[in-house]
């Protein structure tokens, strides 16, 4: 078993997080694009308000279903959602 140390630990969390505030940006430029308030968004995709901004603002990972019905309520691909 192999294990990270600590500078790898770093700066794999690092990596991560700017990995969620990218996605983050992405959704809330496509909504922005899209003329979508948060709450209209998180209507269109069956989701939690404050999901949304939590996603956006990069607070939380979130889950592959919750990932597909952004993309379904945005209207673009899964794969649009990661183009950052």
């Amino acid at each position: 078993m192999k294990f990270l140390s600590n500078r790898q630990f770093h700066v794999m969390k690092i990596e991560e997080e700017n990995f969620a505030k990218n996605f983050g940006e992405k959704i809330r430029e496509i909504r922005v694009k899209n003329k979508l308030s948060q709450e209209m968004l998180a209507n269109d995709a069956n989701i939690p308000i404050n999901q949304v901004g939590r996603i956006e603002r990069a607070e939380i990972n979130t889950s592959i279903n919750t990932i597909f019905k952004l993309a379904n309520a945005l209207h673009v691909s899964v794969k649009d959602l990661f183009d950052f």
